[in-house]
């Protein structure tokens, strides 16, 4: 298993950063390299993405879920992932995330995707869009 951490601080409130992560639906209008995202039964989400030119299909689902401090996932069909993601209130309103994903490499490929740190580089990615993202339209509702 690889590991992935990385972190990022945004300019909104927990409550407000926690929302809209957990907006899982809207990722693909924004997030880089995921294509589709559809919730499907019993708390599980149907996910398409794409990593560096490969498309991935999975299926994750909600393990833990504490409102406005963290939220964690594991993959219960097709990639071999599982992932936490810690809202960490800081002053004047802003907020740090810390996202934890570990990941299972498949073949070839994958093994020296992640050696050259493909993935890491997509996380970072994708935390940079929300990002942009949550500082636009993260007002809690």
């Amino acid at each position: 298993m690889s590991r992935t951490q990385e972190s990022i601080e945004v300019a909104v409130a927990v409550e407000a950063a926690y929302e809209q992560w957990c907006r899982v639906s809207a990722f693909p209008r924004f997030m880089s390299g995921v294509e589709e995202v559809v919730p499907g039964p019993a708390g599980t989400v149907h996910w398409v993405a794409r990593v560096d030119g490969v498309q991935r299909e999975f299926v994750t689902e909600v393990t833990e879920r504490i409102p406005g401090e963290r939220i964690a996932w594991r993959s219960v069909d097709g990639a071999d992932q599982c992932g936490v993601a810690t809202f960490h209130a800081l002053d004047g309103g802003r907020t740090r995330i810390m996202l934890q994903l570990d990941h299972t490499p498949h073949g070839v490929v994958d093994l020296i995707g992640d050696r050259l740190g493909f993935v890491a580089h997509q996380v970072h990615r994708c935390l940079q869009d929300f990002k942009q993202h949550v500082e636009q339209h993260g007002r809690a509702a």
